[in-house]
């Protein structure tokens, strides 16, 4: 089939989008799809191509406390421009919001299946940076948005439930694959382990982006928590202010690949605590190498920790509960190893190409029945970035 990804974020920049949208690619290559990438950034950015599909980048602004994060405003004709003349069969929406906008309300007006697929919760986002007294109007342009997809796909068990509560219907789980060949317990290197804790320490770690919404700063409970060591995993903005409020935690910055893989199978326990996770697919990812998770009871961890199995969840904001598990899982090398082989047998068939398969019948679900639940264009609650509509 044709299919066109219009993608709020992509490459260079990495994260949870990105790299579920990267595995989607290879599954749409493997099968012989043609594929158009449409995302924010200028003509001269890079790569123009990824696993044989075209990267069309769209005129896009730099968030100013987030450089590396793109907003690409505007109106919907050049988004329904590029669509009509790539004629996809189904256009999926990889957490739509200002770009997604553009493109569904273009796929309205060329009568193309839509599949919207929620992975960001920006509403929650905005207070975290500073934009409080916003959160409803902002929740009323995800409804909207999704309204007028023909299908919409949500990580997890709780984002099906946030998004029924906010009128959201129909909503289908979408979950995340994990490549447990290369996340796998036996890239547990010494030599690393000896490199980042000398002193034979517990290693505690981190993966993810060093961003507000992430709440690192919440790993500032355990820093003096005998014999064992931080280790942040991760390249962002909070960098420097994290490095200050944790003087004694060990920073790798960004790891991809194998690297990645050897550090995170080179945990003792690894912590999660941002509170935002619609999935968080580093908690499977320790998972699979046999590392057990400590996270808050909020968001995609309620679907992927079992408490007093795989790890621990903790109530949002109970940081002593957090030490107090972290504790639990270094101070017992018995209980430590058997949570850590549970997380792994959990997870082993979570395989990407299942989860892909999965998202190819729910394309073919959008084609047959391509109606949006809203029809017309009356609807004015977008902020006005989103509503213009000029080209």
């Amino acid at each position: 089939m044709r299919v066109a990804i219009v993608a709020e974020s992509f490459l260079p920049q990495m994260n949870g989008v990105t790299h579920s949208l990267l595995r989607v690619l290879d599954h749409l290559a493997e099968r012989g799809d043609e594929v158009l990438v449409i995302s924010p950034g200028s003509r001269h950015d890079a790569p123009r191509e990824v696993a044989g599909a075209r990267v069309v980048r769209v005129p896009s602004f730099a968030m100013p406390k987030y450089r590396k994060v793109r907003v690409a405003p505007g109106g919907v004709s050049r988004i329904r421009n590029l669509l009509a003349d790539f004629d996809p069969d189904v256009v999926h929406l990889a957490s739509p919001f200002v770009l997604g906008w553009r493109a569904v309300l273009a796929c309205q007006d060329l009568g193309i299946p839509s599949v919207a697929v929620y992975q960001t919760e920006v509403p929650a986002y905005a207070a975290r940076y500073g934009m409080r007294g916003i959160e409803a109007m902002l929740w009323t342009h995800v409804r909207n948005i999704h309204q007028h997809a023909s299908l919409t796909l949500a990580p997890s068990s709780y984002t099906i439930d946030q998004l029924a509560a906010q009128g959201v219907q129909d909503v289908r789980l979408w979950a995340r694959g994990v490549d447990s060949t290369r996340f796998d317990p036996t890239r547990r290197s010494d030599e690393w382990r000896a490199r980042v804790a000398p002193h034979g320490e517990k290693i505690i770690g981190f993966v993810g982006r060093l961003a507000v919404e992430k709440q690192v700063e919440d790993l500032a409970v355990l820093h003096d928590m005998p014999g064992s060591r931080l280790v942040i995993v991760g390249e962002g903005p909070q960098r420097r202010r994290l490095q200050q409020l944790l003087p004694n935690a060990h920073f790798t910055g960004f790891l991809g690949g194998d690297a990645l893989a050897q550090a995170v199978a080179s945990f003792d326990v690894m912590v999660s605590p941002g509170e935002l996770e619609t999935f968080c697919q580093t908690i499977q990812e320790a998972m699979a190498s046999a590392v057990p998770v400590v996270a808050p009871a909020r968001g995609g961890p309620l679907d992927l920790v079992s408490s007093s199995h795989t790890g621990w969840l903790y109530k949002p904001g109970d940081l002593e509960s957090m030490r107090s598990y972290v504790r639990d899982l270094t101070g017992d090398e018995s209980k430590r190893l058997t949570f850590g082989a549970t997380a792994r047998a959990t997870v082993l068939g979570r395989s990407w190409k299942s989860v892909c398969s999965q998202l190819i019948g729910h394309y073919a679900a959008a084609i047959e029945n391509p109606a949006p639940q809203v029809i017309g264009r009356s609807y004015t609650g977008a902020p006005r970035w989103a509503q213009d509509r000029v080209s």
